[in-house]
């Protein structure tokens, strides 16, 4: 088949999509043939003219995410379709399906647990089949979580020090805004749990998205039991105190609450051990957490989160608040201004114990903010690397995970672009 195209950025007209084409315009070879596509000509030209002079030969492509004989012709002209068109469940399905089917590769910024689990039950033979590497959560959603672990397995073993067991990652510093399309992605997961009972059973379960169920712990534990929640101050909330997990460590005294993204990097994770056949371990248990310090406010503000975290997804939840909500937050296609993208940045810290006993501490972080400028980087790199990598990708097809449809080949990428990913051997 020929590919007359390296990489089209489906949905480059949304917040998201424009980011990466300007990333994409500044860092793709000066040859990458590159097509940017939605559903609306005029957006995409004057998105063309809005980029830097690398991207006036690119051509624009109109495509309805929806319509498969859009899609079909457009994914078998490329070598990557990389797809900014959320939400994912609602809208994402056809073009995987045309990517699957023409051996093309496939990366996205999907969160949505619910979409993963139908793109490989429908989707992952036939990709494995056809070559096609379908590669989700490419954003901050769930690079950092996945390549960390990635990176921080790999030392251990070159070291010698086994396999690793109880694992977590925190998040010790994120600034940054939200988006209307992460926004709409919660909604619409929220929306298909309330009506369909086999659907919340599929998010409820950690190991969901796990190639191998059945070789998973049966009964899993999300997280630990909450030791010692700040009743004081939770008090107001009444029952929900002894329900919301925010722990002191009584080691290093630093306060830990619920980090948002887990739920689905968690997932993501677990995925990535079983697809490597289980090479972080049969005894790894991964967690994440927000890490808040251990200064005198610290138990205030992780109790503080926890609650309107907990309060959020009760709103998603029900259809008369989720609609009070829809009036005040952020409306799909918006996003951040440039002040706060500016401003933005993320620190994480994952800590791991292997069998041998060794504790290793990996750094991911980066000058940006997370969901916005900081994951057009992941993304656009993803799309790269995907392109131009080659032999540098694991060795691998179907429907994957960053860790293992990109692995070191993406490290290495934004490493390069200032990111901070580092793993150093701790002492106990």
């Amino acid at each position: 088949m020929t590919r007359d195209v390296d990489i089209v950025l489906f949905g480059a007209t949304g917040f998201v999509g424009r980011l990466t084409a300007a990333h994409l315009a500044a860092h793709a070879p000066e040859s990458a043939r590159i097509v940017l596509a939605g559903r609306n000509r005029h957006k995409l030209e004057a998105l063309r003219r809005q980029l830097p002079r690398a991207a006036a030969s690119w051509e624009v492509a109109v495509a309805d995410a929806t319509e498969p004989t859009d899609l079909g012709p457009l994914a078998a002209r490329a070598t990557v379709v990389a797809s900014a068109a959320g939400p994912y469940a609602r809208l994402g399905m056809p073009l995987v399906e045309a990517c699957a089917v023409a051996g093309t590769h496939y990366c996205d910024l999907t969160g949505e647990v619910l979409f993963v689990r139908e793109s490989m039950d429908a989707w992952h033979d036939t990709a494995a089949e056809s070559g096609a590497r379908i590669v989700h959560a490419c954003g901050f959603d769930s690079v950092p979580s996945d390549l960390s672990v990635l990176v921080t397995a790999d030392r251990v073993a070159a070291d010698g020090e086994g396999e690793l067991t109880t694992t977590v990652l925190s998040v010790r510093s994120l600034r940054g805004g939200v988006s209307g399309g992460t926004v709409d992605s919660m909604r619409q997961q929220a929306i298909t749990m309330g009506a369909d009972p086999a659907a919340r059973e599929i998010v409820a379960d950690p190991y969901s998205l796990s190639p191998d169920r059945a070789r998973e712990p049966a009964a899993p534990r999300e997280e630990p039991e909450a030791g010692s929640p700040v009743e004081q101050v939770l008090a107001t909330l009444g029952g929900l105190a002894r329900k919301i997990p925010v722990q002191r460590d009584p080691e290093t005294g630093r306060w830990t609450g619920p980090f948002i993204m887990a739920p689905f990097n968690t997932r993501i994770v677990r995925r990535s051990n079983a697809l490597l056949g289980w090479r972080y371990g049969r005894q790894f248990r991964y967690r994440e957490v927000m890490d808040f310090g251990d200064g005198p406010r610290a138990s205030v503000l992780a109790s503080g989160l926890t609650a309107g975290l907990l309060g959020l997804q009760a709103a998603m939840s029900f259809e008369p608040a989720r609609a009070v909500l829809d009036k005040v937050l952020p409306k799909p296609g918006e996003g951040p201004d440039d002040k706060t993208r500016t401003a933005g940045r993320f620190r994480m810290v994952l800590q791991t114990t292997t069998s041998t006993g060794a504790l290793y501490r990996t750094r991911f972080g980066a000058d940006r903010d997370p969901g916005y400028s900081g994951t057009a980087v992941m993304f656009g790199e993803a799309a790269l690397a995907l392109a131009f990598d080659g032999d540098a990708l694991p060795d691998a097809a179907g429907v994957l995970t960053p860790a293992t449809g990109l692995g070191h080949a993406l490290v290495d990428r934004l490493i390069a672009q200032d990111f901070t990913i580092a793993c150093d051997r701790g002492t106990a």
